[in-house]
């Protein structure tokens, strides 16, 4: 069997048992909470298919990936709240006159560089201009910040959004992450790997700091709630009448045999659990429909003669180089369409939320635990990079039921009140790191490549 043949029959084995965990998780738990997590592992897919781009394609070893989500997350405000027209006529304005005095000043900064000769001459009035559009840009930002901030500050005090459909924020948070990457690739894509992980890491937590602290756009830690849906909410459907004769007749025969009160009673139960359960499916389509679309253009790119120079500069910088390929814009351009597609996912995410909250984005969610999917699936393979969010999500959610569940018979000859049984039961959260650890050294030691090893086509 080719290995190309073999990594294919790998990834149905692979996706089926996935499948099999979730409908155990539907059958022994509830199908609400096995959407739920079917949901959250298509938005993790997406964003180690993200990773994976600069990663399996180029090598890149991008620590920043918290950053590009939560720029996402803003994208998700900025465009799906309604603008705050108290906010912008108190401090709009300023903040419009001080956003034209930065780009004045880096206009004019550019400007003089091009034009002076290289010398003092040049520092020195590059200087003074950065000194003076420092000061102008305070002058108005300043006023205006503290205008908007006072503006009802328990449910406003930020300048809103733009009103849009928040599924066109998706789009938006790939933008405002591929800029932000071509900003870091500027800066740090001439770097050596392992200070480029520290550069990325630096900035990513910039980003978050400014988004903590910037209450005017963000409302910082006072967070952002209330975003608008792509889908129906569940008490709208409860109260569609034609939702509700859907309910009854799908469960006629349960409801027949019941008393009119008791009747009335179950199919109400119904109806709210199965809005929540049309609530999640609709979700689960606009997610899955998302993934599938980047799937097919990465792995269309990857086949194709950019993703092979691409793998030609991951494997051997030096030859490639001396073949005439511009590395580092070639580093650029990856890192920007990796960076675009977390963006997307970091939308997506706050989309499924309802609210922006700054203050959870932390490493270990945003970025440690991509880096483990692209790793367990495998690298430069974008099946496996799905695989690998699929699978790492499912059992980070499931690690904590599943270590209660374990510790609870395994120290079931314990008395309730015994220290040891107490304290283990109490611990149990901690299975969720135990396990993540746990699943990266046993694919590092049998299969270092990931579940679903890249497979090179040969021309």
């Amino acid at each position: 069997m080719s290995a190309a043949a073999s990594n294919r029959l790998r990834a149905s084995i692979a996706f089926a048992v996935m499948a099999a965990l979730l409908l155990l998780v539907g059958i022994g738990q509830s199908w609400s909470l096995a959407l739920a997590i079917f949901n959250l592992c298509l938005i993790s897919a997406i964003m180690s298919l993200g990773v994976n781009i600069q990663w399996g394609y180029a090598g890149l070893f991008n620590v920043g990936i918290m950053g590009f989500a939560a720029l996402g997350g803003v994208a998700a405000v900025l465009v799906s709240k309604a603008p705050v027209a108290g906010a912008w006529a108190a401090g709009g304005g300023g903040l419009l006159l001080a956003a034209a005095c930065g780009i004045a000043t880096i206009a004019g900064a550019v400007l003089l560089r091009r034009r002076l000769p290289k010398g003092k001459l040049r520092l020195v009035c590059m200087g003074v201009l950065i000194a003076l559009g420092y000061f102008a840009v305070r002058y108005f930002y300043d006023p205006a910040v503290a205008a908007i901030e006072a503006v009802n500050p328990a449910k406003h005090g930020y300048l809103g959004g733009l009103g849009l459909p928040v599924i066109v924020s998706w789009a938006v948070g790939g933008l405002f992450a591929a800029g932000a990457a071509w900003v870091v690739g500027k800066v740090a894509l001439g770097l050596r790997s392992d200070y480029l992980a520290i550069a990325t890491l630096g900035i990513s937590e910039i980003i978050i700091a400014f988004l903590k602290n910037e209450d005017w756009l963000t409302r910082g830690v006072k967070n952002v709630t209330g975003l608008a849906r792509p889908v129906p909410y569940e008490i709208d459907l409860q109260q569609t009448p034609w939702f509700i004769d859907a309910v009854e007749k799908l469960n006629a025969a349960e409801l027949v045999s019941l008393a009119a009160g008791a009747r009335l009673d179950a199919l109400n139960k119904l109806v709210i659990d199965y809005s929540s359960l049309l609530v999640k499916l609709c979700y689960t389509g606009l997610f899955a429909g998302v993934l599938v679309i980047i799937l097919l253009l990465s792995s269309a790119a990857l086949n194709s003669p950019w993703g092979r120079m691409m793998r030609a500069i991951r494997d051997n910088e030096v030859s490639a180089n001396a073949m005439g390929k511009n590395i580092t814009a070639r580093h650029r351009q990856v890192f920007i369409l990796g960076s675009a597609v977390i963006g997307i996912g970091g939308a997506m995410l706050t989309t499924l939320d309802g609210q922006f909250t700054p203050g959870t984005y932390h490493p270990l969610r945003f970025t440690f635990l991509i880096w483990v999917m692209v790793i367990v699936g495998g690298s430069g393979n974008n099946l496996g990079a799905v695989l690998g969010g699929f699978l790492v999500w499912f059992f980070w959610i499931e690690a904590e039921p599943a270590g209660l569940w374990l510790i609870d018979n395994a120290t079931n000859w314990l008395g309730e009140d015994h220290a040891v049984r107490i304290h283990l039961m109490n611990s149990a959260q901690h299975m969720r790191l135990f396990l993540m650890g746990l699943v990266l050294l046993l694919v590092m030691r049998f299969s270092p490549g990931g579940i679903l090893p890249e497979v090179v086509r040969r021309r």
